[in-house]
């Protein structure tokens, strides 16, 4: 006896076959509770590298869902709208 399962792109899952929250919602959630942390302190909550959070930063802040607020250092991240 064989069960398939599929897999929509783009979706993960968890050994029970519930779906993972997406790292760019961890990244919201994470944000709206501390808007000043760094892309390596995210890194460090979500478990994914440096580069993989400043990647899913740029692509909430092209879809409008995010914004920096003041420079680089010193700034904090302000979320828009939750998707």
């Amino acid at each position: 006896m064989f069960i398939v399962f599929f897999i929509r792109s783009g979706e993960k899952t968890q050994g029970s076959g519930e779906k993972k929250v997406k790292s760019r919602e961890k990244i919201i959630s994470l944000l709206l509770q501390d808007g000043s942390l760094s892309a390596a302190s995210l890194a460090g909550h979500i478990g994914i590298t440096a580069k993989a959070v400043e990647k899913q930063l740029a692509r909430l802040k092209a879809e409008g869902l995010i914004r920096r607020v003041g420079p680089d250092k010193g700034g904090y991240w302000q979320v828009l709208k939750e998707p």
